[in-house]
């Protein structure tokens, strides 16, 4: 796939006089690391997760025939700034200020100056460090002060990526359908907005100020051919690197162009966008053979949450497609449908091939890549992560994840231990029925606590909460204890960000 429109400051790749050379021995003994994020890909949406699905992702698949596929991989959260949250820190996302929903694109930062990142971790260990896409996270805007959005485009932003562990950064603020439409180069705006722009439909993006060399539809293309361009660079350099591309799609807007758009066959613009996103995965996966470092590099394909309904469940629904799988629910939810995702990690110099049903979290990205390197880390960094490299098959002295934490976008929390998962809300925590806010008549007269076992009830129809009372007391005692203490691993204490108590608590404490 080729851009035909890129910012003025990226330059074109070189040509590559190289092709195909392999250049192992100039990485040392470090593999490089890229992880891929989708945005609100449900589970269900790989054809590799899903032998009914309608759409067919080979580039995706084939990562996932050399690596290792996660059957029961998460999100830390069912929407996206949080799970965003979770995955650079390796902290639990309700730890932060940000106690549910998600950051617009004037939002703060999130993630406080001194907090250590993966890419912080990965940076002092010698890896050059990129981030290309949709941050999410929050920074601050040059004239952003006491709600005031009277934003100085001409001058740099702060607190954003390249202060948190990336040694450069393009991308935009928020979700492509939040304002300001403005890309931002490693701190600095490229233009300066004059326009107001606004779409609807599945293509919806909200009213907001747009820079000129700011094109929807073009944004995936653009990270692409970053992304890319960054690879070939840092394969020739003696050091390994690390990219965390944050894509935005397929989320609205639902923006498929070219060859794409009828590709799927579905008369849905949201499945011909899933292909997109396959065919971005391929550009970078022949990227990495291009330039000889395919062997040794891990690359991981997650999502940030399961699919939102913006893709049009009932239509898909009628050619036999479900971007849930056999989950309940969808994106926002505390249901499995809001944030057990496509998990995928490859890593062909030393993973073998194969299908795992470990329970990992999107949190646990942050322990395996300090595990892998050999990084050492203090109590009050990664709280919540656990190296998955037991179940990569390789050599690891960690322990693993026993129990996981969920969380939805109104702030409902789930707790999980093997096949049993408990939920401290009465509804769905999120925007499938039932809902918190508009189904509230039968929201009433449900029990407020749910409890199912996964093996049995995979699309959690029958709550046994009646039935076994001292497994919820159980994991609500554990539950508790993970969020006072600050943490889910061993260590010291820590505390948590904001109020120490919240309102989602009412439904844990008795």
């Amino acid at each position: 796939m080729k851009s035909n429109y890129l910012l003025c400051t990226i330059t074109a790749l070189p040509v590559m006089s190289c092709f195909g050379i392999n250049k192992e021995e100039t990485v040392k003994d470090k593999p490089n690391i890229i992880v891929i994020l989708a945005d609100d890909l449900g589970y269900g949406d790989l054809s590799c997760n899903n032998e009914h699905s309608k759409i067919n992702t080979p580039n995706i698949d084939r990562i996932a025939s050399q690596g290792v596929r996660f059957t029961d991989g998460h999100t830390s959260s069912a929407v996206s700034s949080p799970t965003r949250y979770g995955l650079l820190t390796g902290r639990y996302n309700w730890r932060s200020t940000l106690k549910s929903g998600v950051l617009n694109g004037y939002s703060a930062p999130l993630i406080t100056q001194g907090r250590e990142t993966i890419a912080s971790m990965l940076q002092k260990n010698g890896y050059a460090t990129g981030c290309f896409g949709k941050w999410h996270l929050g920074w601050t805007w040059s004239g952003i002060e006491n709600g005031n959005t009277n934003v100085d485009f001409s001058k740099k932003i702060t607190n954003g990526p390249t202060s948190l562990g990336f040694d450069t950064y393009l991308g935009f603020c928020g979700s492509l359908d939040m304002p300001p439409y403005v890309w931002v180069k490693d701190d600095m705006p490229t233009m300066v907005p004059t326009k107001y722009t606004q779409s609807e439909g599945q293509a919806m993006w909200r009213k907001g100020l747009t820079s000129d060399d700011f094109v929807h539809n073009q944004a995936l293309l653009v990270i692409t051919d970053k992304t890319k361009q960054f690879i070939h660079e840092k394969s020739h350099q003696d050091k390994p690197f690390f990219v965390y591309m944050p894509l935005s799609a397929p989320h609205t807007p639902i923006l498929p162009i070219g060859s794409h758009i009828g590709k799927s066959g579905l008369e849905n613009p949201y499945a011909d966008f899933v292909l997109m996103v396959d065919s971005i995965v391929g550009e970078i996966t022949l990227q990495l053979k291009k330039d000889g470092i395919s062997e040794n590099t891990m690359l991981v394909f997650i999502s940030d949450n399961g699919c939102s309904p913006s893709a049009d469940f009932v239509q898909l629904l009628s050619k036999g497609h479900n971007p849930s799988y056999i989950f309940r629910g969808n994106k926002a939810d505390i249901f499995e449908g809001g944030h057990r995702v496509p998990y995928i990690v490859s890593y062909p110099k030393a993973v073998t091939p194969g299908v795992s049903d470990q329970i990992v979290c999107t949190t646990d990205l942050f322990a395996t890549f300090a595990d892998l390197i050999g990084d050492k880390y203090g109590d009050n960094t990664a709280e919540d992560s656990y190296s998955f490299m037991k179940a990569l098959k390789l050599t690891t002295s960690a322990p693993q994840r026993e129990y996981l934490v969920s969380h939805s976008i109104n702030g409902s929390f789930a707790i999980r231990k093997g096949d049993w998962k408990v939920a401290f809300c009465p509804s769905s925590g999120g925007w499938s029925f039932p809902r918190p806010e508009k189904d509230t008549s039968i929201i009433k007269g449900l029990p407020k606590v749910q409890l199912y076992n996964l093996k049995t009830d995979i699309h959690e129809d029958h709550n046994l909460q009646a039935e076994y009372p001292k497994m919820v007391d159980e994991f609500r005692s554990i539950l508790l204890g993970y969020i006072h203490s600050g943490r889910s691993t061993e260590g010291k204490p820590q505390k948590n960000d904001g109020p120490a108590f919240w309102s989602q608590l009412k439904w844990i404490e008795k």
